[in-house]
């Protein structure tokens, strides 16, 4: 209870500061009124971390490919299905800031011109569920985000088609990224619905490509995709701000979760864990479905039904990111559900440890991809060699682990890992020299099939001018740091469960019910 009380008179005065640097003086807590609060609405209509300046640069980059004959049509996201906040697709956002569903932006390289088209303010669900920036809000987002001219959504489709004959019209060709989506993920999702039968509509993003080359009487139509992703690619400064602040938030989630775990626990309580920290600090979302895997799941490395209970001897993997200012990080971790070790997971998850420890402190700026696998199997190589496995199935699993590696690294343009941004599966390129700006992870996979083992490790990298900045790095991966964490009481321990899974009140709700209604 003294904590709880340090706590409050720690942030207290903060919060109270913010609120009213933020709006209206609010009115004397002890005159009697209903509020302390201001009673405007806090929220910000245009983001507060980039400038104006960033959108518009990026905006310049896109006329600077596309040319001064060329225009270029973005389509943004549409408002969700059901009680779901929305989110503006990665692409949109990237471009415009702008966080309205049903926007398009189109820019006009002849003009250099930025044009936003929104759907006008609809006065009954913004009594109900606050503002939200609409056509009528013309000189605000001039103001706010540097758009050179908005008109009401509606007007779209007849501004295109006095627009026929233009030299060429670029939109993105791949299904956007939405909440919690990669592109991969959205290519699977439309593959489900070409499956379907009674399915055949086209997806809302090839549409908008059918009718965009219907208004403008295009004879083809340019992928803006390549361009937008070159751009993604190198982060600036302020996205790697983010970037950092979801990839700290991230690695403390899972620090809470081994620190809350004990034989017994859930997969779904794993995730219950890491998602209070990602909401407890403004995250506005879950970058991809929990990874919470006990036992045998891993192996099913995307396995998220999430319903295991751990066992003593349990290994336990979580793998899940939040979705920060539309900045996600991507981590993971392994740990044994009794807080100790055995002798055959340390066996193994000593050797795949040392072999991504070497992998990983040789990613560097200035070399290849293949270059860094070339240098860490030299090592590699005598990890293994010297390594001893308890069983033939093991090191025969080890030995392939190498070879497949190896065989991979033969490649010139082989890849390290993935990207990370605004999306988990970030843009990243293919060939070429690691340079600065690049943010990406490695997650070498080892399995034992015999036993269906799976051993992933993963960290967020951000290449600088200076070296590779490991971002959660300072989320433990040696085994002895991870068993004092996993030692330690978290919050699971202060927090007991309360219900049956058929609903039934269990000791410690009755306790808490009792002390509400007086009883001690």
């Amino acid at each position: 209870m003294e904590a709880k009380r340090r706590s409050r008179g720690g942030w207290g005065p903060v919060l109270a500061i913010f609120l009213l640097s933020a709006c209206n003086e609010a009115p004397d807590a002890g005159t009697g009124a209903w509020h302390a609060s201001p009673m405007e609405e806090t929220r910000p209509l245009f983001t507060e971390h980039f400038p104006p300046e960033e959108f518009a640069e990026r905006r310049d980059r896109v006329f600077d490919e596309i040319g001064p004959d060329a225009i270029a049509v973005v389509q943004g996201a549409p408002s969700p299905m059901g009680f779901v906040a929305f989110r503006q697709s990665n692409e949109f956002y990237h471009l415009t800031g702008i966080e309205s569903p049903h926007a398009y932006l189109v820019l006009d390289g002849g003009e250099r011109e930025a044009i936003l088209y929104l759907a006008e303010g609809r006065e009954r669900r913004e009594y109900g569920e606050g503002k939200v920036l609409s056509a009528e809000d013309g000189d605000l987002i001039r103001e706010l985000a540097g758009i050179s001219r908005v008109h009401p959504v509606h007007e779209l489709r007849d501004h295109l088609r006095e627009r026929r004959g233009v030299g060429a019209v670029y939109a993105p060709f791949p299904p956007p990224e939405l909440r919690a989506t990669t592109r991969g993920m959205a290519n699977r999702t439309i593959q489900d619905h070409a499956e379907d039968p009674l399915d055949d509509l086209p997806a809302r993003h090839e549409r908008f490509l059918e009718l965009l080359k219907e208004d403008l009487a295009a004879a083809e139509l340019r992928d803006l995709s390549p361009t937008l992703d070159r751009m993604r690619m190198i982060k600036s400064e302020r996205e790697l701000t983010l970037i950092r602040a979801s990839s700290r938030l991230h690695g403390l989630a899972i620090m809470e979760a081994m620190r809350a775990t004990e034989p017994g626990i859930t997969e779904y309580e794993v995730e219950a864990v890491a998602r209070y920290v990602f909401w407890r600090h403004g995250a506005q979302g879950s970058a991809y479905y929990a990874l919470a895997h006990i036992g045998p799941n891993a192996y099913m490395n995307h396995y998220h039904a999430g319903v295991r209970a751990a066992l003593s001897g349990d290994m336990i993997l979580l793998d899940y990111g939040a979705d920060y200012h539309y900045y996600v990080s991507d981590m993971t971790r392994m740990w044994p559900a009794n807080g100790r070790f055995n002798q055959v997971q340390r066996e193994l998850y000593g050797f795949y440890l040392a072999f991504y420890e070497a992998i990983l402190n040789r990613i560097r700026p200035g070399v290849t991809a293949q270059q860094v696998k070339l240098e860490a199997l030299e090592e590699i190589d005598q990890i293994l060699e010297s390594w001893t496995f308890s069983r033939d199935t093991y090191q025969e699993a080890a030995r392939q682990f190498v070879e497949s590696y190896r065989e991979g690294a033969q490649n010139p343009d082989t890849r390290l890992g993935h990207g990370v941004g605004m999306a988990a599966h970030d843009p990243f390129p293919h060939s070429g020299e690691l340079v600065p700006g690049l943010v990406f992870v490695i997650e070498p996979q080892f399995r034992v099939p015999e036993e269906r083992i799976y051993i992933r490790l993963e960290d967020t990298i951000i290449l600088t001018e200076d070296g590779a900045e490991i971002v959660t790095d300072f989320v433990p991966r040696d085994m002895e740091s991870i068993e004092r964490l996993v030692q330690q009481e978290g919050m699971l321990q202060h927090y007991r469960r309360l219900i049956t899974r058929d609903g039934g009140f269990l000791e410690e709700a009755e306790r808490l019910m009792k002390s509400a209604a007086g009883g001690s």
